[in-house]
Formats: C-alpha cells, sequence, structure tokens
C-alpha cells in the first residue's frame, strides 16, 4: 500500500517545520511526504531542503523551480506527481494529530478501493500558539457534515487538510481550472461518482492566524460582512455562480441519471421562470447547512435581487 501525502506551501516559514514534525510524528510510518513550494520569498524552501535531506520519506518535488501556480494548481500538480493508493492533503501551518493517518486508512479499508471516495474529519481550531478555540470546525462553521451530492453542491464542508482520496477518485480530477477550491471539487465528484464519508473525530489542529488563504469564519469577519450589506449581497451571488461554474464539471463524467439531473437543475437554476426555481427548490430541497443562510439562499434565488447576469 503506497501512501502519498501532498502539501502545497508559499511563505510559510513561520509554522512549516511543525506541520512536518506532526506528520513525522505519525503513529503510521510508511508513507512518502511530497512538497511542492509556489513560490516563496521566506526560508521555506531552506527549511523543506533540510528536512528532505534529513529524512528520505521527505521530497521536495521543485527546489530548482519557484513559478507561481496558485493553491489550486499546486495541489493538482502534486497529485499527478507520483501515483499512490492513497492521497492526503495537507497545509502547511496545521498541526496533524498523531493518529491522523492512521483513522483515516481504517475507515478508508472498509470500502472497495475501485470506487472513488473521499474521506474527510473534524478539526479543532486553534490560534497562534495552538490554544483551543472551538473544539470542532463542523459544529462551529457548518452545523453539521456533508456526504451526499446534493448537499456539497451549494455549501462544502470538507477542508483539504482533513481529507484523503484513493487512487480511483485522483484518477477524475483531470483538470484545475473553474474550482472554487480543490477539496470542494474533490467532494463533488467523490459524491457524485462513488462515497464522501465523515468521521466525527477530529485529526489536526487547524491553526487561525492573519496569513491563511482561507480561515475559519470569525465574529470579525461576520461583523464586517454586515456593515456592508450591498457588499454581503454581491459576495453571496458570486459564491452561487461559481459554485454553479464549478458543478457544470461534473457533467463531463459519466454520471447517474439521477445525479445528472439533479447537476442539471442546479447549475440552470437562474435561468428557469420564478415558478420553476420555486419547484427546483423544492423537489432537491436546495439549502444550506445553516438555516439562517438557507433563508438568504432561497431568497436570493427566488427573486434574483441583486443578480448579475453573466455575458
Amino acid at each position: 500500500m503506497k501512501i502519498n501525502i501532498l502539501m502545497s506551501t508559499y511563505n510559510g516559514e513561520m509554522f512549516l517545520a511543525d506541520q512536518i514534525k506532526s506528520i513525522q510524528n505519525q503513529t503510521v510510518k510508511d508513507w512518502t511526504l511530497y512538497i511542492r513550494d509556489d513560490g516563496s520569498s521566506d526560508k521555506t524552501r531552506d527549511i523543506i531542503n533540510a528536512y528532505a535531506q534529513a529524512d528520505s520519506r521527505i521530497v521536495f518535488i521543485n527546489p530548482e523551480h519557484q513559478n507561481n501556480l496558485g493553491v489550486i494548481r499546486n495541489f493538482y500538480t502534486l497529485l499527478k506527481h507520483s501515483e499512490a493508493d492513497y492521497y492526503f492533503f495537507s497545509d502547511q501551518d496545521d498541526i496533524w494529530l498523531e493518529n491522523k493517518l492512521e483513522v483515516t486508512l481504517a475507515k478508508a479499508k472498509a470500502y472497495p478501493s475501485d470506487k472513488p471516495l473521499l474521506v474527510y474529519t473534524d478539526l479543532k481550531i486553534v490560534n497562534q500558539e495552538l490554544t483551543v478555540l472551538h473544539e470542532s470546525m463542523i459544529k462551529t462553521q457548518s452545523d453539521h457534515a456533508n456526504t451526499e451530492l446534493v448537499q456539497e453542491l451549494t455549501e462544502n464542508t470538507v477542508t483539504g487538510g482533513t481529507m484523503m482520496i484513493n487512487h480511483a477518485l485522483a484518477q477524475y480530477w483531470n483538470e484545475s481550472d473553474h474550482l472554487l477550491m480543490h477539496d470542494w471539487y474533490l467532494a463533488l465528484v467523490a459524491s457524485a461518482m462513488g462515497l464522501l464519508i465523515y468521521i466525527d473525530t477530529p485529526t489536526e489542529l487547524y491553526r487561525q492566524h492573519d496569513h491563511n488563504v482561507l480561515g475559519a469564519r470569525t465574529w470579525t469577519k461576520r461583523m464586517r460582512n454586515w456593515l456592508r450589506p450591498h457588499k454581503l449581497v454581491a459576495k453571496y451571488w458570486w459564491l452561487i455562480d461559481s459554485s454553479q461554474e464549478q458543478a457544470k464539471l461534473l457533467l463531463h463524467l459519466p454520471l447517474s441519471p439521477e445525479n445528472r439531473q439533479l447537476v442539471n437543475a442546479f447549475t440552470t437554476l437562474l435561468e428557469q421562470s420564478l415558478f420553476q426555481r420555486i419547484a427546483i427548490l423544492r423537489k432537491y430541497n436546495l439549502r444550506k447547512n445553516r438555516t439562517f443562510h438557507t433563508l438568504v439562499f432561497r431568497t436570493l434565488i427566488i427573486t434574483k435581487f441583486g443578480y448579475r447576469r453573466k455575458r
């Protein structure tokens, strides 16, 4: 069994060593950590080189090249670099609990290897000093974890640093454009073509700090949005439009008739008449994971308030 751990880095000198050490401290020892740096200007590359020279399981795949691909293409490049049975995704600034690989692999082995599979877990939110701010990301951010396609179409609950995919799923990721985020897209493919499995236990400490590419929601961020309602509406519409564009990529896959019908309904929702939009919302129970966000989502879809059609 071959296990690849994929780490994307960018100016991560402050916390990178801690994350690598937490991977080295895993109860499962037989793995390869592939790291691709995305054009860092700090000492990130020096840190990677030092660990790669000291541990043969750590491979720096671009020591001579510093071109910036962006986080999605960086992970895509890492995934396609070397074939494995299972792939784990790692951020540069978190801490993996020592049984993360063990717990996830035990769950994965319960399912057939020829069926696309994504397994993800809960995580604890911590500050820079690793003080726990929230015991559960899922309960704090999303209320519940998604395991079905209809849920993932409108809202993602998979945090990339907790997820593992098998090779059957990896084979379906063949493009990196038009994705909101790699973890959301892979969760969509898993739920559409195979299995999206959630483990209700934390396996990592998610470090909340000023330099996160995508951070956990905080009250400061929420208040900032509420003080600018016009921007909040624009943000909602951007998310709806972008999630529809991302979902359209599923139509290139050999979906079941039921899933194809669902994806078509979601991606063409705004092209329908008022009564058709209401009927689709009811038929598929399209919603967000929290009641308030469901109210906003459905109100915008029905009224098209603030909507600007793409040209």
